[in-house]
């Protein structure tokens, strides 16, 4: 098989939750287990960093990430979604896995991987871990795919874990309330190991403190230890509490690794350059401005609104659309109306249809139309904008990879 051959038949075979939803959400560590076994425990000979969060969780990976690599490390990172390809999801200082180790991880395991029905997660997460097992990393990085305690990558002794914040997202999962879903995130604070919280936040500190008690592990609020913060090529004020996380985690990991305050400095400042990174607030163009970002719920995008209050422009063009299990209400409360909105389906089976979505935003007093495609959408919305005019694109983080 091709790789673009294997890439096909891993997404028609393998249960995907980021295209599918809740019929591809598996709640238990069994299979992951089970396939860590296979291949011969490739996480247990890593140290790993494991970072878990309702918002902020990739861009905090690839801070971590970027950091170390300018400290001199071999850095793996496995982060999700992926914006154009697969690969983009596994990478060692910043260089994608190859296609022929993609294609040889399917061809080796693929009778063990359909025999147990894996999701397309579970095994991703495995090729992960023995990727970074031959490349002999020095660390990885660890992005859990959704929520904590029950995620696949939940199978490793980290040297520190993260957890950034917490916000009412996939609650049909997780839970209804912000303690449930604490609860389920401090899933991967492991014993005698410590544990980093970005944020303290009313709801959910004592959750992490109870936790953290019970496993004997030291915990730390970064955005109470925090004062001073260096600038990153992150954009974005939303990233000023990231960037407190990871300063603090930095601070935990120098009694493993030797990271200097230059190498800091650096590293915040080369996130994208060293890793990759795309889709945070990231500007595409200037005259008219354009800018994507992937903030696809309520916390996110109350950042997203702040940001978008404190750019010039004259009107305001949003080129939106989300996934069907979104709730809609604290969306809609939160978007600007003084804007044209430009409201299109992602290309996956789990998108809203436009002229749903439409409908309820028109309800609501919002003014726009309903377009065939993500890049009908973002035609009209380039066409009808002046250059002194904002594009904003985002919802999903589908309809960002789809203009990228």
């Amino acid at each position: 098989m091709t790789y673009q051959d294997t890439v096909n038949w891993m997404f028609s075979k393998l249960p995907m939750y980021q295209r599918q939803g809740q019929s591809a959400y598996k709640a238990d560590l069994k299979n992951s287990l089970l396939l860590a076994e296979h291949l011969n425990n490739p996480q247990q000979h890593i140290k790993t960093i494991h970072v878990a969060g309702t918002n902020g969780k990739g861009s905090t990976s690839h801070m971590l990430a970027s950091i170390l690599q300018e400290a001199g490390y071999q850095v793996g990172l496995f982060t999700s979604p992926h914006l154009k390809d697969f690969r983009e999801r596994i990478k060692v200082n910043g260089k994608v896995v190859s296609k022929a180790f993609v294609v040889g991880f399917i061809k080796r395991n693929s009778r063990f991987l359909e025999s147990r029905n894996l999701s397309f997660f579970e095994m991703t997460s495995g090729m992960a871990f023995d990727y970074f097992k031959e490349q002999q990393v020095d660390v990885a990085v660890i992005e859990v795919g959704l929520g904590g305690r029950l995620d696949s990558t939940n199978i490793i002794t980290p040297v520190v874990s993260v957890i950034t914040n917490i916000g009412l997202d996939h609650t049909q999962f997780l839970g209804t309330s912000l303690e449930q879903i604490a609860f389920e995130k401090a899933g991967i604070i492991k014993p005698h190991l410590p544990v980093v919280i970005g944020e303290t936040q009313e709801a959910t500190k004592q959750v992490f403190k109870e936790v953290a008690t019970r496993q004997q592990s030291d915990i730390y609020f970064a955005d109470a230890l925090i004062q001073e913060v260096y600038p990153s090529d992150l954009k974005g004020s939303y990233q000023q509490k990231n960037i407190k996380t990871v300063l603090q985690t930095i601070q935990v990991l120098k009694s493993s690794f030797s990271v200097s305050e230059q190498q800091i400095k650096k590293g915040l400042l080369h996130v994208v350059k060293n890793t990759g990174l795309q889709g945070r607030w990231q500007v595409l163009q200037e005259l008219p401005k354009i800018i994507c970002d992937t903030a696809h719920n309520t916390e996110g995008l109350k950042y997203i609104v702040k940001q978008l209050e404190e750019e010039p422009f004259q009107h305001l063009h949003v080129v939106f659309g989300v996934v069907n299990d979104k709730d809609l209400g604290g969306i809609l409360d939160l978007l600007p109306k003084q804007a044209t909105y430009y409201f299109c389906k992602p290309n996956v089976p789990r998108g809203m249809d436009a002229d749903l979505l439409a409908e309820a935003f028109l309800k609501e007093g919002f003014v726009g139309n309903s377009y065939l495609s993500v890049n009908e959408a973002f035609m009209a919305a380039k066409k009808e904008a002046t250059n002194k005019d904002l594009i904003y694109v985002g919802g999903s983080t589908f309809v960002v990879a789809e203009i990228i």
